[in-house]
C-alpha cells in the first residue's frame, strides 16, 4: 500500500502476539556433578549462598550427585549469571539456561 508520497506502509506486529524479549524469558542455574567435590560440601554450598533447608539443601545435592545436574534457582539472566558465578567461586561446576530449554540432557 502506497500513501500519497510514494512510501510504503509497513504493518507493526501486534504486541500480544509478538515473542518476548529473551530478557524477559526466566532463566535457570544448574549445579552439576564433578569428580572434586565431596556431597557434604556441596550440601553445605547449597545452605550457606542458597539459604536452602538442611533437607532441601539434601535432595539437591543427591540429585546433583545420580542425575548429573540439578536446578538450584530460576530467575533473571543476570541473577542466574552471578549464582553461576558463585557456584564457582565456591569451586562448583555450574551453568545458566533458558528456563525452557530443558537443560539440554535428560
Amino acid at each position: 500500500m502506497a500513501d500519497q508520497e510514494g512510501a510504503t506502509a509497513v504493518a507493526e506486529p501486534d504486541a500480544a502476539s509478538a515473542p518476548a524479549p529473551a530478557r524477559d524469558l526466566p532463566w535457570v542455574t544448574y549445579v552439576l556433578n564433578d569428580p572434586v567435590n565431596l556431597m557434604s560440601y556441596v550440601e553445605f554450598v547449597f545452605r550457606e549462598y542458597f539459604g536452602f533447608t538442611r533437607a532441601k539443601a539434601r535432595r539437591l545435592m543427591l540429585e546433583v550427585h545420580e542425575k548429573g545436574r540439578s536446578r538450584v534457582s530460576t530467575g533473571t539472566r543476570e541473577q542466574m549469571e552471578t549464582d553461576v558465578q558463585a557456584m564457582h567461586g565456591y569451586g562448583l561446576w555450574a551453568e545458566c539456561r533458558p528456563a525452557d530449554d530443558g537443560g539440554g540432557r535428560s
